[in-house]
């Protein structure tokens, strides 16, 4: 019956996507090719009353499949993109933005921005309105390549001086690739979103032509628009404009400590922990030392010299002005049951020693003053200076037998 023979066709192209899957997992793409050419073939001879027409599937897959086949080619590839360009209307803006990236991947620029351009100027009666979101990605994607077409002929200006004739031209299409460039890439910022890549290149030309007031401006927005999904790269890129202009550490320590209370294991957390140790403020001096802390729960950071550092001299400050050893023991009580088998064990010790001496030191100081003279890494690593005849080891053994009273008092 019709009914049957309808349950019957739809199970065989399941079957055949099925196989399909399986061979792409198993990156048998000859044998994949074979399977789509069967499920394209299916779906152009569903004869059922619902109309099905190209379907993304074949798109997806068979893109996939083209590039990774041993007898794949880009112009294979491209004469593909361009049959799903004309099948499918509504993924019409989709499927060129797909091929622009694969003809940038195979180093073809020039057709990237071509294809670029032949997709803005596509227009289809309504489509067009319900695809306007695809249609700003089309548009700040070509200010992306005329920003490198400008950023290509500043290095030709700047590190190639001409004549006074070609200069002129360089400076002129410069500023041509520029005009183009800012207006798509401002674009794309009136559409809440993750735009990194975009709103770099956007800073960079307005930083270059002097306009900084602009430039900060688009990293607020970016950084503290509640429209915008939570970015932790926002507050990166607001920070490094920051410090590239010499603004306070006030606006420099606002930037980091939402970017700590996003990801507290950040790199730029050195920055902020060594920027709020040296605040007159003790209310930033206490965050100074719990974003040390945390940074070093975190397996990333474990053999990081420059983490180890900061927060040896921190706990050195304190355990030398006798004032805060609280702090210490606040941060202490939540990590004792696990940084020492974390940080501090014997074999660490050996290896730490071994790999790196500084690294040693550092840990070494740090687990003397939270964990005694009796600690394991302690005992090891100074063991280990001291035969060595490493003067700041024996120094660091006397600190930590001198000052066994705060030992006592972060211990309990």
């Amino acid at each position: 019956s019709s009914h049957e023979h309808k349950l019957s066709f739809r199970k065989s192209k399941e079957v055949c996507l099925s196989y399909i899957q399986d061979a792409m997992l198993q990156k048998q793409w000859e044998r994949a090719a074979e399977f789509l050419t069967f499920y394209t073939e299916s779906v152009e001879k569903d004869f059922s009353r619902d109309y099905m027409g190209p379907s993304e599937i074949i798109w997806r897959i068979g893109t996939e499949i083209l590039c990774h086949h041993s007898q794949g080619s880009i112009k294979e590839l491209n004469s593909f993109i361009e049959l799903m360009k004309t099948s499918g209307i509504k993924r019409y803006l989709k499927v060129c933005l797909e091929h622009v990236f694969h003809l940038l991947c195979n180093g073809l620029i020039d057709e990237a921005y071509q294809n670029l351009c032949l997709a803005e100027s596509w227009r289809h009666g309504e489509q067009t309105v319900i695809q306007d979101k695809e249609m700003k990605l089309i548009q700040a994607y070509r200010g992306l390549l005329d920003y490198c077409s400008w950023a290509k002929q500043k290095n030709i200006l700047l590190e190639h001086g001409q004549d006074g004739l070609e200069d002129m031209s360089v400076e002129q299409e410069m500023h041509s690739c520029f005009r183009k460039a800012a207006v798509n890439l401002k674009e794309i910022m009136k559409i809440p979103g993750v735009w990194d890549v975009f709103v770099k290149c956007l800073v960079d030309l307005l930083e270059f032509y002097g306009d900084h007031a602009e430039a900060r401006q688009v990293l607020n927005d970016y950084a503290y628009n509640s429209k915008f999904p939570a970015n932790p790269n926002a507050h990166v890129y607001l920070y490094q404009f920051l410090k590239r202009h010499g603004e306070s550490k006030k606006s420099l320590i606002s930037a980091l400590k939402v970017l700590h209370d996003t990801v507290p294991s950040h790199e730029l957390m050195i920055d902020f922990s060594t920027m709020l140790q040296k605040s007159k403020k003790r209310k930033k001096r206490r965050l100074g030392l719990e974003v040390i802390f945390g940074v070093l729960d975190y397996a990333g950071w474990k053999e990081n010299v420059k983490a180890w550092s900061c927060l040896a001299r921190q706990m050195k400050q304190i355990v030398l002005s006798e004032k805060h050893v609280d702090w210490i023991k606040q941060e202490w009580n939540s990590r004792k049951d696990w940084w020492p088998a974390f940080h501090f064990s014997r074999y660490l010790a050996k290896r730490n020693w071994q790999e790196n001496e500084s690294l040693s030191y550092e840990k070494a100081l740090v687990a003397g003053i939270l964990l005694g003279k009796d600690c394991k890494y302690f005992k090891s690593v100074s063991h280990q200076g001291c035969k060595a005849q490493v003067k700041r080891f024996r120094i660091l053994k006397k600190f930590v037998n001198k000052h066994r009273p705060v030992y006592l008092r972060i211990a309990g």
